[in-house]
């Protein structure tokens, strides 16, 4: 899967799979815990209005964590970004690859271009030192 990858960065990819686990399964365990204490089936010894207390903010800590986890798991995004950013050598050097061949091909062209000039230029001269050797306004 990850084409011999050097150590440090299949640990790094590894890190990034178990961090994105970890915020994926925080997030659902509070959504499941949110939901179980809105439906209100927790039998407590607790009176009514001191376990909705309770309820509310136990359901306002977990929305906390749902939150942390997103944030954590936008955090894991940049960080993915980043390391492809940093380590897509591939992508970057067919880049470098396909502009030195496309400027190889331009270079070709005006090496052509300049040659055909310079001999046109000097056909002309040429010409040109031949009349003025043979005119007769000399």
């Amino acid at each position: 899967m990850h084409r011999n990858l050097p150590q440090n960065k299949e640990a790094l990819l590894k890190s990034y799979t178990t961090r994105l686990k970890e915020d994926v399964k925080s997030m659902l365990e509070n959504f499941e815990e949110i939901i179980k204490l809105a439906k209100g089936e927790n039998d407590s010894q607790l009176n009514r209005m001191t376990q909705i207390e309770q309820d509310t903010f136990e359901m306002q800590v977990r929305a906390a964590n749902i939150v942390r986890a997103g944030e954590s798991l936008m955090k894991l995004v940049s960080d993915i970004k980043q390391y492809l950013i940093l380590n897509d050598f591939p992508s970057v050097n067919e880049a470098i690859t396909q502009n030195s061949k496309l400027f190889r091909t331009k270079q070709q062209e005006c090496d052509q271009k300049l040659m055909s000039l310079r001999d046109d230029i000097a056909a002309d001269l040429y010409d040109l030192e031949d009349e003025y050797f043979t005119s007769l306004y000399k």
